[in-house]
Protein backbone atom coordinates (compact mmCIF):
# COMPACT_ATOMS: atom_id res chain seq x y z
CA UNK A 1 0.00 0.00 0.00
CA UNK A 2 1.69 3.37 -1.19
CA UNK A 3 0.61 6.52 0.69
CA UNK A 4 0.84 9.39 -2.53
CA UNK A 5 0.81 12.93 -1.73
CA UNK A 6 -1.53 14.99 -4.44
CA UNK A 7 -0.40 19.27 -4.94
CA UNK A 8 -3.22 20.36 -7.03
CA UNK A 9 -4.80 23.53 -8.34
CA UNK A 10 -8.73 24.76 -9.32
CA UNK A 11 -10.59 26.86 -9.85
CA UNK A 12 -13.76 27.00 -7.01
CA UNK A 13 -16.29 28.88 -9.30
CA UNK A 14 -18.14 25.76 -10.74
CA UNK A 15 -17.95 23.68 -7.94
CA UNK A 16 -20.02 23.47 -4.28
CA UNK A 17 -16.30 23.74 -2.23
CA UNK A 18 -13.79 20.72 -1.45
CA UNK A 19 -16.11 18.08 0.25
CA UNK A 20 -18.57 15.75 -0.72
CA UNK A 21 -21.93 16.36 -0.88
CA UNK A 22 -24.71 14.33 -2.33
CA UNK A 23 -25.96 15.97 -5.81
CA UNK A 24 -23.80 18.73 -5.93
CA UNK A 25 -20.27 19.13 -7.80
CA UNK A 26 -17.42 19.24 -5.58
CA UNK A 27 -13.92 19.26 -5.94
CA UNK A 28 -13.06 15.84 -3.48
CA UNK A 29 -15.54 14.33 -5.70
CA UNK A 30 -14.47 15.10 -8.97
CA UNK A 31 -11.00 14.01 -8.13
CA UNK A 32 -11.97 10.69 -6.91
CA UNK A 33 -13.92 9.81 -9.70
CA UNK A 34 -10.76 10.90 -11.88
CA UNK A 35 -8.49 8.24 -9.74
CA UNK A 36 -11.39 5.63 -9.98
CA UNK A 37 -11.66 5.88 -13.80
CA UNK A 38 -7.70 5.84 -14.31
CA UNK A 39 -6.72 3.04 -11.48
CA UNK A 40 -10.50 1.38 -10.62
CA UNK A 41 -9.91 2.58 -6.90
CA UNK A 42 -13.37 3.80 -4.92
CA UNK A 43 -11.55 5.37 -2.03
CA UNK A 44 -11.49 8.72 0.09
CA UNK A 45 -8.98 11.59 -0.57
CA UNK A 46 -7.61 13.36 2.74
CA UNK A 47 -7.07 16.84 2.07
CA UNK A 48 -5.52 19.71 4.15
CA UNK A 49 -8.27 21.40 4.64
CA UNK A 50 -11.92 22.18 2.94
CA UNK A 51 -12.46 25.33 0.67
CA UNK A 52 -15.80 26.39 0.45
CA UNK A 53 -18.08 27.15 -2.07
CA UNK A 54 -16.63 29.33 -4.86
CA UNK A 55 -12.98 29.50 -3.49
CA UNK A 56 -9.94 28.62 -5.60
CA UNK A 57 -7.05 27.24 -4.94
CA UNK A 58 -3.19 27.28 -6.50
CA UNK A 59 -1.86 25.06 -3.90
CA UNK A 60 -3.96 22.61 -2.14
CA UNK A 61 -2.08 19.51 -1.21
CA UNK A 62 -4.28 15.45 -0.13
CA UNK A 63 -2.80 12.39 0.37
CA UNK A 64 -4.57 8.86 -0.58
CA UNK A 65 -3.55 5.28 -0.37
CA UNK A 66 -3.65 3.12 -3.31
CA UNK A 67 -2.06 -0.07 -4.45
CA UNK A 68 -1.92 1.34 -7.67
CA UNK A 69 1.47 0.40 -9.69
CA UNK A 70 1.78 2.96 -11.87
CA UNK A 71 4.42 5.32 -11.37
CA UNK A 72 4.01 9.14 -9.90
CA UNK A 73 4.96 10.55 -13.23
CA UNK A 74 2.31 8.19 -15.33
CA UNK A 75 -0.40 8.91 -12.45
CA UNK A 76 0.46 12.48 -12.80
CA UNK A 77 0.55 13.07 -16.98
CA UNK A 78 -3.12 10.25 -16.35
CA UNK A 79 -4.72 11.81 -13.61
CA UNK A 80 -4.65 15.44 -15.66
CA UNK A 81 -5.88 13.54 -18.69
CA UNK A 82 -9.36 12.38 -16.66
CA UNK A 83 -9.81 15.87 -15.14
CA UNK A 84 -11.60 18.22 -15.95
CA UNK A 85 -10.18 21.90 -17.15
CA UNK A 86 -10.57 23.48 -13.55
CA UNK A 87 -8.39 20.77 -11.71
CA UNK A 88 -5.05 20.20 -12.12
CA UNK A 89 -2.72 17.80 -10.67
CA UNK A 90 0.85 20.24 -10.38
CA UNK A 91 2.57 17.08 -8.71
CA UNK A 92 1.90 13.51 -7.49
CA UNK A 93 5.17 11.85 -5.06
CA UNK A 94 5.39 9.04 -2.79
CA UNK A 95 5.42 10.39 1.15
CA UNK A 96 6.14 8.15 4.44
CA UNK A 97 3.26 5.81 5.64
CA UNK A 98 2.38 8.39 8.26
CA UNK A 99 2.36 11.56 6.24
CA UNK A 100 -1.17 13.28 6.34
CA UNK A 101 -1.92 15.94 4.79
CA UNK A 102 -4.73 17.29 6.98
CA UNK A 103 -2.96 16.41 11.05
CA UNK A 104 0.48 17.55 9.80
CA UNK A 105 -0.32 20.66 8.11
CA UNK A 106 1.44 23.39 10.22
CA UNK A 107 0.67 26.67 8.27
CA UNK A 108 -2.01 27.74 5.64
CA UNK A 109 -1.83 31.04 3.44
CA UNK A 110 -4.44 32.69 1.49
CA UNK A 111 -5.25 35.11 -0.96
CA UNK A 112 -7.37 37.64 -0.65
CA UNK A 113 -7.82 39.43 -4.16
CA UNK A 114 -9.63 42.86 -4.32
CA UNK A 115 -9.93 45.02 -7.80
CA UNK A 116 -10.53 48.65 -7.14
CA UNK A 117 -10.55 50.07 -10.50
CA UNK A 118 -13.16 52.23 -12.09
CA UNK A 119 -14.01 49.63 -14.51
CA UNK A 120 -14.46 46.30 -13.52
CA UNK A 121 -11.97 43.64 -14.99
CA UNK A 122 -14.65 41.53 -17.19
CA UNK A 123 -12.18 38.62 -17.97
CA UNK A 124 -10.96 38.23 -14.29
CA UNK A 125 -14.13 38.66 -12.60
CA UNK A 126 -14.40 35.16 -11.33
CA UNK A 127 -11.19 35.42 -9.83
CA UNK A 128 -11.40 38.79 -7.87
CA UNK A 129 -13.69 40.84 -6.20
CA UNK A 130 -14.43 44.33 -7.12
CA UNK A 131 -15.77 47.42 -5.27
CA UNK A 132 -16.74 50.84 -6.80
CA UNK A 133 -14.63 52.42 -3.61
CA UNK A 134 -11.13 53.33 -4.07
CA UNK A 135 -9.43 52.28 -1.54
CA UNK A 136 -6.71 52.90 0.75
CA UNK A 137 -3.95 50.45 1.02
CA UNK A 138 -1.74 51.83 3.23
CA UNK A 139 -4.45 52.69 5.84
CA UNK A 140 -5.60 49.38 5.18
CA UNK A 141 -2.10 47.50 6.36
CA UNK A 142 -1.71 50.28 9.41
CA UNK A 143 -5.15 48.74 10.25
CA UNK A 144 -3.98 45.22 9.97
CA UNK A 145 -0.86 45.70 11.86
CA UNK A 146 -2.95 44.28 15.65
CA UNK A 147 -4.13 41.12 13.50
CA UNK A 148 -0.34 39.38 13.78
CA UNK A 149 0.15 37.09 16.45
CA UNK A 150 -1.81 35.24 18.32
CA UNK A 151 -5.43 36.37 19.57
CA UNK A 152 -8.73 35.40 19.56
CA UNK A 153 -10.52 35.97 16.37
CA UNK A 154 -13.76 35.21 17.19
CA UNK A 155 -15.27 38.53 15.80
CA UNK A 156 -14.15 37.03 12.70
CA UNK A 157 -15.52 33.51 13.25
CA UNK A 158 -19.06 32.83 11.21
CA UNK A 159 -20.89 30.20 12.36
CA UNK A 160 -19.95 29.78 15.93
CA UNK A 161 -18.58 27.61 17.83
CA UNK A 162 -17.34 25.24 15.38
CA UNK A 163 -13.98 25.06 16.56
CA UNK A 164 -12.78 24.02 20.37
CA UNK A 165 -11.21 27.41 20.34
CA UNK A 166 -11.03 30.76 18.57
CA UNK A 167 -7.31 31.05 19.02
CA UNK A 168 -5.25 31.41 16.05
CA UNK A 169 -1.91 32.47 15.24
CA UNK A 170 -1.29 34.73 12.45
CA UNK A 171 2.37 34.67 11.23
CA UNK A 172 2.18 36.75 8.36
CA UNK A 173 -0.13 39.27 7.21
CA UNK A 174 0.91 41.74 4.15
CA UNK A 175 -1.21 44.07 1.76
CA UNK A 176 0.35 44.77 -1.26
CA UNK A 177 -1.32 47.29 -4.42
CA UNK A 178 -0.09 47.25 -7.90
CA UNK A 179 -2.13 49.56 -9.97
CA UNK A 180 -6.15 48.73 -9.25
CA UNK A 181 -5.22 45.79 -7.50
CA UNK A 182 -4.68 44.37 -3.91
CA UNK A 183 -4.21 41.59 -2.66
CA UNK A 184 -3.95 40.25 1.11
CA UNK A 185 -2.19 37.92 2.23
CA UNK A 186 -3.00 36.09 5.78
CA UNK A 187 -0.84 32.80 6.36
CA UNK A 188 -1.76 31.05 9.95
CA UNK A 189 -1.42 27.45 12.04
CA UNK A 190 -5.32 27.45 11.18
CA UNK A 191 -8.17 29.24 10.00
CA UNK A 192 -11.63 29.23 11.66
CA UNK A 193 -14.92 29.43 9.25
CA UNK A 194 -14.61 32.39 6.91
CA UNK A 195 -11.74 33.97 9.03
CA UNK A 196 -9.97 35.74 5.86
CA UNK A 197 -13.26 36.70 4.55
CA UNK A 198 -14.56 38.42 7.10
CA UNK A 199 -11.16 40.46 7.99
CA UNK A 200 -10.81 41.02 4.35
CA UNK A 201 -14.64 42.81 4.79
CA UNK A 202 -13.38 44.51 7.79
CA UNK A 203 -10.09 46.04 6.38
CA UNK A 204 -12.19 47.13 2.91
CA UNK A 205 -13.94 49.06 5.35
CA UNK A 206 -11.46 50.71 6.88
CA UNK A 207 -9.96 51.42 3.01
CA UNK A 208 -12.73 53.17 1.87
CA UNK A 209 -12.32 55.07 4.93
CA UNK A 210 -16.00 54.10 6.40
CA UNK A 211 -14.01 53.22 9.63
CA UNK A 212 -11.19 54.62 11.48
CA UNK A 213 -8.05 52.43 11.46
CA UNK A 214 -8.05 51.84 15.37
CA UNK A 215 -11.43 49.99 14.54
CA UNK A 216 -9.78 46.53 14.00
CA UNK A 217 -7.96 46.41 16.96
CA UNK A 218 -11.20 47.13 19.12
CA UNK A 219 -13.07 44.72 16.82
CA UNK A 220 -10.13 42.09 18.22
CA UNK A 221 -10.83 43.03 21.61
CA UNK A 222 -14.39 42.76 21.79
CA UNK A 223 -14.75 39.26 20.40
CA UNK A 224 -18.21 39.73 18.75
CA UNK A 225 -18.40 38.96 14.94
CA UNK A 226 -21.29 41.35 15.07
CA UNK A 227 -18.82 44.58 15.01
CA UNK A 228 -16.41 43.03 12.56
CA UNK A 229 -17.46 44.10 8.76
CA UNK A 230 -19.22 41.94 6.31
CA UNK A 231 -17.78 38.41 4.89
CA UNK A 232 -16.63 39.00 1.52
CA UNK A 233 -17.67 37.28 -1.48
CA UNK A 234 -15.66 33.93 -1.80
CA UNK A 235 -14.61 34.07 -5.84
CA UNK A 236 -11.71 36.55 -4.28
CA UNK A 237 -10.11 33.86 -2.47
CA UNK A 238 -7.14 31.74 -2.87
CA UNK A 239 -5.48 28.99 -1.10
CA UNK A 240 -2.06 29.43 -2.14
CA UNK A 241 0.47 27.17 0.24
CA UNK A 242 0.37 24.87 2.52
CA UNK A 243 2.93 24.08 5.19
CA UNK A 244 4.41 21.24 6.47
CA UNK A 245 7.98 20.38 8.60
CA UNK A 246 10.05 19.37 5.88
Amino acid sequence: MRNLKLALSYDGTDFHGWQVQPGLRTVQETLESAWAALTGERLRVNASGRTDTGVHAVGQVVNLRSETKLSSEVLLRALNAHLPADVVVREATDVPDSFDANRDAKRKLYRYVIHDGPVPELFLRRYCYHTRYRLEAAAMARAAACLRGTHDFHSFETEWPNRATSVRTITHLAINRFADWIWLDVEADGFLYNMVRAIAGTLINVGRGYWPESRVAEIVEAKDRTLAGPTAPALGLFLMRVSYDE
